[in-house]
């Protein structure tokens, strides 16, 4: 035996470690069963080996169904744990909402201390903080009540942070909104000791969230648009309770369509990757919570006080060597444009009905117009409206000429995947899994309101399609 191979016997392969995984951006989820997975304006911890993540379970009308926990070492295989706090849990849950649950642990008690956002389930006038404890992470948490801050500050979209010095915050949105409270907690985490400051008064800042990286603390919001997506901002300060910056953007205007719920440091054996955790909520193409998407994407630093967001269709993520990256190009939303007529793949009237038809429209980059381009891992996509929410397939799974493409709520069928196959010139043809056959303007039409149908696959310009960033 050699000594290279009793070298590499006795310490193991240089460098060896786990594979990276690949996180699909603006996708939903799926856990170890299959079963989606519902951890909406939530947050993450790490214990141990795992990282645990809390988040939003609501029922069919957005009322609260419970905090739903899962956890994972890989960040992509999903474990669901159990529902830790429900409806059942206190009397004043029973018709509730719940917002944005937070975890964090208390070394001094033991105890691992859950916020969240309280309202009734008809209005958003409580604007209450709730708090709910438990001796493991993803045990059954007890509830210890909701109130206002001091009494009389309005609560409402929260995050918690520890800092190294076993210090814990609170930050939440008040006064309608308007303002950003920071509280700092008391020492067993359960209650505010102080009001520290407010933040940008009048601004209008909601969803935060707060990290820390070489000393530098970074506060990151979006506007308070309901469930619209909006310009994300971000601030940073030396301390929690200094002075902090003024806001200045991140990302795209619309946070590449989603909302900040949590950022994630990723720490491994090479380095401290920072990922961005963000809700796509359905609210915006009105349908229930339940059906939004994530959107995580990693944060860039050009600077130690500067921050950088960018759109990747997938990242990657050595949760061993913390390592994460960005995959992949193209925009969060696309137009496809056919290449005879210059007009973009619209659902008429913006409606979001199973079975309307696509057809040709002069683009006008209404939301009716922009697809979501998610990348199947296999050659094929799908392709959802970013107004409906719905997925494009042919009607009926048909393999005939003919057949129509239409908008349909999502599912695993082969007739709502397409592989972009080049066409040359920067433009690809649409092909149906199912079927084979590509997407066409019937009869080369280029009036407005022309049919998009399935025809074989051939060399003309109205099968050819220009993915355009929205």
């Amino acid at each position: 035996m050699s000594l290279l191979v009793l070298v590499t016997l006795l310490l193991g392969a240089p460098g060896a470690s786990a594979a990276p995984v690949a996180v699909t951006s603006g996708s939903q989820f799926t856990d170890t069963s299959g079963a989606l997975v519902h951890a909406h304006g939530g947050g993450m911890l790490k214990v141990g080996a795992y990282y645990y993540w809390f988040g939003e379970n609501r029922n069919a009308d957005d009322t609260f169904r419970a905090v739903s926990v899962y956890r994972s070492t890989d960040l992509k295989t999903w474990e669901f744990r159990g529902d830790v706090l429900t409806q059942s849990s206190a009397a004043e849950l029973g018709r509730a909402k719940i917002e944005r649950p937070k975890v964090i642990y208390n070394s001094s008690t033991g105890q691992y201390v859950m916020w969240m956002h309280k309202e009734n389930g008809d209005d958003y006038a409580e604007a209450r903080a709730a708090v709910a404890t438990s001796s493991t992470v993803d045990g059954g948490y007890t509830y210890r009540g909701s109130f206002r801050p001091f009494g009389t500050h309005m609560s409402r979209d929260i995050t918690l942070f520890k800092d190294d010095d076993g210090t814990a915050y609170m930050a939440s949105a008040a006064r309608e909104n308007a303002d950003l409270n920071v509280y700092r907690l008391t020492a067993d985490y359960t209650g505010t000791a102080a009001l520290v400051q407010t933040l940008w008064p009048g601004s209008y800042r909601e969803a935060p969230a707060m990290f820390k990286r070489n000393g530098v603390y970074f506060l990151l919001t979006s506007g308070a648009t309901g469930w619209q997506p909006n310009q994300q901002k971000y601030a940073t300060a030396s301390s929690v309770t200094g002075t902090w910056s003024g806001l200045t953007n991140v990302g795209d205007a619309t946070g590449f369509g989603s909302q900040t719920a949590y950022v994630l440091p990723v720490q491994g054996t090479q380095a401290t990757s920072y990922l961005y955790l963000g809700d796509r909520w359905a609210g915006a193409w009105q349908r229930p919570v339940n059906e939004s998407r994530y959107v995580w994407l990693p944060l860039g630093f050009p600077g130690a006080t500067t921050l950088s967001m960018s759109w990747y269709p997938k990242v990657s993520i050595d949760a061993a060597t913390g390592v994460v990256s960005g995959t992949g190009g193209g925009s969060a939303y696309e137009s496809l444009v056919a290449r005879h007529s210059g007009k973009c793949a619209d659902i008429p009237g913006s409606s979001r009905n199973d079975g309307v038809a696509l057809t040709q429209y002069t683009c006008n980059n209404g939301w009716n117009q922009q697809w979501s381009v998610l990348d199947l891992g296999d050659g094929y996509v799908t392709l959802i409206a970013r107004h409906s929410g719905k997925c494009l397939g042919v009607a009926g799974g048909s393999t005939a000429d003919g057949a129509a493409a239409v908008q349909g709520t999502c599912t695993s069928g082969a007739n709502q995947q397409w592989q972009a196959q080049s066409a040359g010139g920067g433009y690809v043809r649409w092909v149906a899994r199912h079927s084979g056959k590509c997407l066409d303007v019937v009869s080369a039409s280029t009036a407005d309101g022309a049919a998009v149908k399935q025809y074989p696959c051939t060399g003309v310009t109205n099968q050819q399609w220009q993915r355009r960033a929205a």
